[in-house]
C-alpha cells in the first residue's frame, strides 16, 4: 500500500523540527516566567476580567480546566477558559496567557474576519482530520477518485492552520497592547510577556507546516501510486 511510502516523508521533517523546537521554546518560556510573580500582584483570572471590562465584555465568563496550557476562548459559548495556573498565578506568564485569550474575546466582539472564516471552516476541517486518510487507504484499493476526495477534505485542514495564523497573531498584538494600556506589567515584566507569546506563536507556525508538509506527501503520494498502477 503506497500510502505508507517512507520516501515522501522527507515532506514532514521541516515541520516536525520546528514543532519541536517550539515545543521547547514554550516549555521554556513557561516555566521560567510562570515561576516570575508579576509586581502587580494579580491572578491570570483578575487579569482577564480586568480586560474584559476594560473591552465592554461584561458578559464573557471565565472558567477553570484542567490540563496544562489548555487555555481558550470559545465563541460560541462567550466563555475564556483558563487552565488552573494560569487561572490561580500571579506570574508574568499567567497574565499574558490569559491578556492573549482575552484578545479572542475581543476580535469575536469587533467581528475580526479571519476569526470567523476559521469558524466557519470548522466542520470541513474536523472531516479533513478524521475521514482523509480512511478515504486515501480505500481509494489505494478501489477507486483513485477517492483518494482525491481523502487529498481534498486534508485540505481543509491545512487551510485552518493557515487561518489559525493571523488570529493567532493578532490575539497576541492585543494582549501586549491590553497588558501595557492597564498598567499590569512594568518594561522588564514586558520582556516576559513577549517571550511566552513569541513562543506560543511559533507553536502555531511548527503545526502549520507541518500541515502542509503532510498535505504535499499526500499529494505525492496518491499521483506516486496511480502512476504505479
Amino acid at each position: 500500500m503506497y500510502y505508507y511510502g517512507f520516501e515522501y516523508f522527507i515532506y514532514l521533517i521541516p515541520g516536525i523540527l520546528l514543532a519541536l523546537y517550539a515545543q521547547a521554546k514554550i516549555s521554556s518560556a513557561y516555566e521560567k516566567y510562570g515561576n516570575i510573580n508579576s509586581k502587580i500582584n494579580i491572578s491570570g483570572a483578575q487579569a482577564a476580567r480586568k480586560i474584559l471590562d476594560a473591552s465592554g465584555l461584561y458578559d464573557v465568563e471565565i472558567k477553570m480546566i484542567g490540563g496544562r496550557l489548555t487555555d481558550n476562548y470559545n465563541p460560541s459559548d462567550k466563555v475564556l477558559s483558563l487552565s488552573k495556573d494560569v487561572y490561580e498565578n500571579t506570574s508574568i506568564a499567567s497574565i499574558s496567557i490569559a491578556a492573549h485569550e482575552v484578545g479572542h474575546a475581543i476580535q469575536d466582539k469587533i467581528d475580526y474576519k479571519p476569526l470567523r472564516f476559521r469558524e466557519s471552516i470548522v466542520p470541513m476541517a474536523n472531516l479533513g482530520s478524521n475521514l482523509s486518510v480512511w478515504f486515501i487507504i480505500i481509494g489505494c484499493f478501489f477507486s483513485y477518485f477517492l483518494t482525491q476526495i481523502g487529498v481534498a477534505l486534508f485540505f481543509f485542514a491545512v487551510l485552518f492552520q493557515i487561518v489559525t495564523l493571523p488570529v493567532e497573531f493578532d490575539a497576541s498584538r492585543r494582549a501586549k497592547l491590553a497588558i501595557e494600556d492597564a498598567g499590569f506589567l512594568d518594561q522588564e515584566e514586558m520582556k516576559g510577556t513577549k517571550e511566552v507569546l513569541s513562543a506560543a506563536a511559533l507553536t502555531y507556525v511548527g503545526a502549520t507546516l507541518t500541515a502542509i508538509g503532510q498535505f504535499l506527501r499526500l499529494l505525492a503520494l496518491t499521483n506516486g501510486g496511480r502512476r504505479r498502477r
